[in-house]
């Protein structure tokens, strides 16, 4: 009986530290870990409280576990993959996008097909007009900027406030136009980046997004957005 109740003692005890342990996880980390690893937060989360918050140790930890290959094969070529669609209910919005991965083997599972809907349906949700960030045209950029640094310069603020504003007015910006960066309509807490990402770590091969177009019924123009690097295509 008396051993039991030590051991039931050091079990609660080690509960107790665990829990401080995991309070003590700065949530930077846990998104610095995700953006670089690519894996779930909830996976970055644990892994940092097994290194003790070492950010190194930690992404050991996924690498470990196969969580952390998408920064690695984010280089690979990818010349296969696959066109797929999304038409709103009622028919009033379609998508059509190219999503390529390394092999034909890979364009064909089950995962690799549920992403490729699931972007297009983020699509037809949001309509971000770019793939990333770096599909922005100049123009555009400071087109934002001219109209940010007007509206900040209008609450009177120093010229290093003004500039961390514009940064900040910025980011919402790439967050509202371009696709990976917007928050995943059926899981907020993760990028669009962050679930392909976390696809790449889990087949084993570099997957990106190369074009897509939406199309709105009685709409005066449509949306098409290709990335500037796109793949060269297969020698015949």
């Amino acid at each position: 009986m008396l051993r039991a109740v030590r051991v039931h003692k050091e079990q609660e005890k080690t509960k107790i530290m665990a829990t401080e342990n995991a309070v003590k996880i700065d949530a930077k980390l846990v998104k610095e870990l995700r953006e670089k690893s690519g894996a779930p937060m909830g996976d970055c989360l644990k892994a940092l409280q097994e290194a003790n918050g070492d950010m190194e140790s930690a992404f050991v930890v996924l690498r470990k576990r196969g969580m952390a290959s998408a920064a690695k094969k984010a280089s690979r070529t990818t010349n296969e993959g696959a066109v797929g669609t999304y038409i709103h209910a009622g028919g009033k919005i379609g998508v059509l996008v190219e999503l390529n991965c390394e092999s034909d083997f890979v364009a064909r599972t089950e995962d690799f097909q549920e992403l490729l809907r699931d972007i297009a349906m983020h699509i037809a949700a949001t309509d971000p007009r770019f793939v990333s960030r770096e599909d922005v045209t100049e123009a555009d950029i400071e087109r934002e900027k001219e109209i940010y640094r007007a509206q900040a310069a209008a609450t009177g603020k120093p010229a290093n406030i003004i500039e961390k504003m514009l940064k900040g007015k910025m980011a919402k910006f790439y967050e509202e136009v371009c696709l990976l960066d917007q928050p995943f309509i059926k899981e907020q807490s993760h990028t669009i980046a962050q679930i392909i990402a976390a696809k790449v770590a889990k087949l084993g091969e570099n997957i990106s997004v190369r074009r897509f177009a939406r199309f709105k019924v009685g709409a005066p123009d449509w949306t098409v957005a290709q990335t500037k690097a796109a793949p060269e295509a297969p020698q015949a």
